[in-house]
């Protein structure tokens, strides 16, 4: 659990300290006051671009010094990063006070986050799927960072030669081919995995209150040995494409609502949410089951359009899974079934303790 989070000059917020002494943190306030940006700034203790996928330069404060800074402290290890003034779009990691790569964070925190704009992940592209499956991968395998990085930056220098392919040198582009074979094996095994056990939590769930998901992954396999030989074949299409056309950067998370039988997709808003809502419960509970720690939930505006019941439901099975649970919302009644939290209210960038 994060026992300590500090921000500088992040978003709206110049500064701020938070101290939860609970496993719950709730944080109410009026929209635009900057409660999303707390949640943003915990996601970027991982891996990756944080729950809004922004730019680094647009996360420091206007009329700031043009960076920003965030620290926790996690199980007696501070996690910090940020940015400097003179290299905006740098980020900087420091893990115990070294220098690291960002990758290293998922050796010490998994965080998982639900928010508004997800409500229609299941129509959305498959892009967003994707994104959404490999944070859950991600929990469970920390080098799955490495692999995705490396393989899309493999795929990206593929492409940038095949958009000249007369000149492309044939044997760089066989290097880079195989590359994209070796990593993108990887990506697609760590996906597997993922998608199966977490079928095997799901297995017995009831499908009340939150509907029960089938979960599959469509699309390409990511090749195995197959692969480098398939983008050999594939380069004047793909030439001709203006992008690589296989491999498991094509890959798609479906999911297939239990008791109806039904596609996601053409579920209700409310369907979609529960299923979104059971996978993530899911996986907190395969994460804690396989690293010995849940992961850190961010679940921003999460309790505003469930039913009470369906609310207390909620809450009863975040607590089952042992982790720290950080949730926003606009009225502090929707948090009145939780029997304890870290109850703060965030005004104009300022973060107060609640009144318990």
């Amino acid at each position: 659990m994060i026992g300590r989070l500090t921000l500088s000059d992040f978003r709206n917020h110049a500064d701020a300290l938070i101290l939860p002494d609970h496993a719950f943190i709730v944080l109410t306030g009026e929209n635009g006051a900057g409660k999303t940006n707390i949640l943003e700034a915990v996601s970027m203790l991982a891996p990756g671009r944080g729950l809004r996928g922004a730019a680094l330069r647009d996360m420091a404060r206007q009329g700031g010094a043009g960076s920003f800074g965030i620290a926790a402290e996690v199980d007696g290890v501070v996690l910090g990063t940020g940015t400097s003034p003179q290299a905006p779009d740098r980020r900087q990691v420091r893990v115990g006070g070294v220098s690291s790569s960002a990758n290293a964070l998922a050796d010490h925190l998994a965080i998982v986050w639900l928010t508004p704009a997800m409500d229609r992940l299941f129509m959305d592209s498959p892009g967003g799927r994707r994104r959404f499956l490999d944070r859950l991968t991600l929990a469970l395998h920390p080098e799955h960072a490495v692999h995705s990085a490396r393989y899309e930056a493999a795929m990206r220098a593929r492409n940038r030669l095949l958009s000249d392919l007369p000149r492309a040198d044939p044997s760089w582009l066989a290097a880079l081919e195989t590359q994209m074979e070796e990593h993108g094996e990887q990506l697609s095994a760590a996906r597997a995995d993922l998608v199966a056990r977490l079928g095997g939590e799901l297995e017995g769930q009831a499908d009340e209150p939150f509907a029960r998901p089938l979960l599959a992954i469509e699309g390409e396999d990511g090749g195995g040995a197959a692969l480098a030989q398939r983008l050999a074949r594939e380069r004047r299409r793909d030439a001709a494409a203006g992008r690589t056309l296989s491999g498991p950067h094509r890959q798609d998370l479906a999911v297939i609502h239990a008791a109806k039988g039904q596609a996601a997709a053409l579920c209700s808003t409310g369907e979609q949410k529960a299923l979104l809502l059971s996978i993530l419960l899911a996986h907190a509970a395969l994460v804690a089951a396989h690293r010995g720690q849940p992961p850190v939930l961010l679940l921003d505006e999460v309790a505003a359009h469930l039913d009470p019941s369906r609310r207390a439901a909620l809450f009863d099975r975040l607590t089952e899974t042992g982790g720290q649970v950080w949730m926003t919302g606009t009225e502090d009644s929707l948090f009145n079934d939780l029997r304890s939290a870290t109850r703060l209210t965030v005004t104009s960038g300022r973060v107060f303790r609640s009144a318990e």
